[in-house]
């Protein structure tokens, strides 16, 4: 036999068993199954890292910090380091390769599960893997497996189950809404009903992943509840065929007057373009003319779905986003692929500092290209994308793959270095005067971080969008009266209480009028009585010495004055509630925005502006910047 021909086999061989290795499929040589998994799932975090992440890693940090959570999460003041396996400083510890980090940290992983039986492992790899990742980027980010199956709920759009939306009152579910077209509001459910059991099992006690637990579960299955409802003697049993149920992601649309649409989006998932061309069309048939696109505290989500709803804003071949990443195949320039159904209609974006990632795409190309105003307070200036990857154990990793740019070329991403808290918190610390922020903000802005837009207009990148119009923050809803309402839950137990003494009688006189409601129901003096009681058994205490509201522990002294100043506030939001547990919860944002919504009222008086930007892009409608 020719030495070509020995060293042929062997060597498919060598390259099958590193191909296997490199895959994650390699048979780990310890004994115990979970410490395989462990061990797998750090090697599987460790590749996709190298293989996906956007921007220059350091393999040798990696493998250092993930040593360190290691060690931090023992939580054991008399560990014992030095030349241990888990000591990074011994014989000059230098990783260059993916199979030495994971040699190096199956040695510590193994050290540690022999030497120190009582530690869960699970939770030191989980560290280990969180200290690793953090390394990266404040996005870049571990999900533990009982949030991912959750989190993907949220981004898919829809779950299966009976189609409640509830909350615990004196440890009683009780269901706030049945979801519109759901099983429960099909077969007449109501807000106010109370779940006491659940297939013939007491329901007294659960908390919410108890509820979780028991009423979701696979299409066509069947669970059966028992209900108490209000003013009815007997328990009501309904058996329910669990469904599809939608999670939407517009929190309502409706026409603000005779000309002007309104959309409400509360985030990007897999169904938000299919529900605003929806929305779209029923704004159409009412007569839109105009819009107002509200992404105000929408945090993002699929970057498709931000291409999918700026399309609609451009016509055909608009540049709308770019991606850059030191992976080629993450580099991408989108354009619109046709005529976006509202590519000639004037369009106002309201956002604010909760406004991120990807309602910063879309804000970001309709500023870019003149094609409408921004209105509102700076964004929070999010600019990299993240793919997730799921783990042996049905855990995710989600790993910042690129850095997204606005047409005109500008990263609206945000300085991250420093700890994740304060890159998290920095927008607590911008200035409280929304115009002096935007002021500080442009003027710490470097040339390199100025662009222009189509018509000409700087724009600035580093830190979020900035608004063509800026509006403060309404501190209506910020004060200590409503505060105080909220925090102790008073709004939502004074209307289940009011609708369970009166529901009745307010169903017969309002249920088939909401706009006779949105316009003229007020709180009777003997519904107003009734909430001060209720306020005053939750910690209020009135004293006319002091001028301004002061918190003690759970108690709020306020004077007589300053209540009475202040209570329209409270009964609004109570009004807001009703209006929710009667019809349904986008009702609830018409009375809000009727009653609490400063940056709306501000907008509408913009329209001739907006209408002058629309209507100087549309003599170049599909220029680039």
């Amino acid at each position: 036999m020719s030495l070509k021909k020995f060293i042929a086999p062997q060597l498919v061989v060598l390259l099958l068993l590193s191909a296997i290795w490199l895959a994650g499929a390699d048979s780990i040589l310890v004994n115990n199954d979970n410490d395989r998994k462990n061990l797998h799932k750090y090697m599987q975090v460790q590749r996709r890292v190298m293989d996906n992440y956007f921007g220059d890693t350091n393999l040798n940090e990696l493998y250092k910090r993930s040593i360190a959570g290691l060690v931090n999460a023992m939580d054991d003041s008399t560990l014992t380091l030095e030349e241990t396996p888990i000591d990074t400083t011994f014989n000059g510890v230098n990783v260059t390769n993916l199979r030495d980090s994971y040699n190096r940290f199956e040695g510590a992983y193994l050290y540690v599960a022999n030497n120190y039986p009582d530690k869960n492992m699970d939770e030191l790899t989980e560290n280990a893997i969180r200290e690793m990742l953090d390394t990266l980027d404040p996005h870049s980010v571990y999900i533990e497996p009982d949030n991912s199956e959750r989190i993907q709920e949220s981004f898919d759009g829809k779950f299966q189950g009976i189609g409640i939306q509830f909350n615990i009152i004196q440890d009683t579910i009780t269901v706030i809404t049945p979801i519109s077209g759901g099983p429960s509001d099909q077969l007449g459910i109501m807000s106010g009903d109370r779940i006491i059991s659940i297939n013939d099992s007491s329901a007294i006690g659960y908390d919410n992943q108890d509820v979780v637990n028991r009423l979701r579960g696979e299409k066509g299955t069947e669970v059966t509840i028992q209900i108490k409802r209000p003013n009815r003697s007997n328990p009501l049993t309904f058996n329910i065929i669990r469904d599809d149920i939608p999670i939407t992601t517009l929190d309502t649309q409706y026409m603000l007057d005779d000309r002007t649409g309104y959309i409400k989006i509360n985030r990007f998932a897999a169904t938000t373009h299919d529900e605003f061309l929806t929305a779209v069309n029923d704004l159409n048939q009412n007569g839109m003319e105009r819009l107002v696109l509200d992404l105000r505290n929408n945090p993002g989500g699929y970057l498709s779905q931000a291409i999918a709803i700026s399309e609609e804003f451009f016509p055909e071949n608009t540049l709308l986003v770019s991606t850059e990443s030191k992976h080629q195949r993450f580099n991408q320039e989108v354009y619109s692929r046709r005529d976006g159904l509202l590519k000639d209609m004037p369009v106002i974006t309201l956002v604010n500092e909760g406004s991120a990632s990807a309602s910063e795409i879309v804000s970001g190309a309709i500023q870019d290209h003149d094609r409408g105003l921004i209105v509102g307070r700076r964004t929070f200036g999010k600019g990299l994308v993240q793919q997730q990857y799921e783990l042996v154990d049905d855990s995710n990793i989600r790993v910042t793959i690129s850095r997204y740019l606005t047409p005109s070329g500008r990263l609206i991403q945000k300085p991250f270095e420093g700890r994740n808290e304060d890159y998290a918190y920095e927008i607590y610390h911008r200035a409280e005067d929304a115009t002096l922020d935007t002021q500080e903000f442009k003027q710490d802005v470097p040339d390199s971080l100025r662009y222009t837009t189509t018509g000409g207009r700087i724009v600035y990148g580093g830190g979020g969008i900035v608004p063509d119009f800026v509006v403060q923050e309404d501190t209506t809803v910020s004060g200590e009266l409503f505060s105080f309402l909220i925090s102790n839950r008073i709004d939502f137990d004074f209307v289940r209480n009011f609708l369970d003494e009166n529901g009745e009688e307010f169903r017969n006189q309002w249920e088939d009028d909401f706009s006779d409601f949105r316009h003229n129901f007020e709180w009777s003096d003997d519904q107003r009585q009734t909430l001060l009681t209720k306020m005053k058994d939750n910690g209020l205490v009135f004293d006319n010495s002091i001028s301004e509201p002061e918190f003690e522990g759970d108690t709020l002294r306020i004077s007589e004055e300053t209540y009475n100043e202040n209570l329209w506030v409270n009964l609004g939001r109570m009004k807001a509630e009703l209006a929710r547990q009667v019809w349904s919860s986008d009702k609830f944002y018409y009375i809000t925005n009727d009653l609490f919504n400063d940056t709306l009222n501000e907008a509408m008086k913009l329209w001739d502006e907006a209408d002058k930007i629309t209507s100087d892009y549309a003599s170049t409608a599909g220029a680039k910047p």
